[in-house]
């Protein structure tokens, strides 16, 4: 099924994380609650900046791959690109 997602949130040292999730609503309290990946220790979740949809799990794990080893200005390019479905 094409129901995971691609997500980028902006967190309080303005720092970009990026994760994938089959309900990003959920993933993100997770996050805000502590229960969510290790790197929000230290630092908080401040807003989901990104979203793109249509993934399986397999193509959603790739896509993240690829967008953690942009540069910040490359992800900075993606958040106002097309692809973002907040924006578009």
């Amino acid at each position: 099924m094409n129901d995971w997602q691609v997500y980028i949130i902006l967190c309080s040292d303005n720092s970009l994380y990026t994760g994938i999730s089959n309900d990003v609503e959920r993933r993100y309290q997770e996050h805000a609650s502590q229960r969510g990946a290790r790197y929000f220790r230290g630092r908080q979740p401040q807003q989901l900046v990104y979203l793109e949809s249509g993934h399986d799990r397999s193509s959603a794990s790739k896509r993240e791959a690829i967008i953690k080893k942009l540069k910040r200005s490359d992800k900075e390019d993606l958040l106002h690109s097309a692809l973002n479905e907040i924006i578009g």
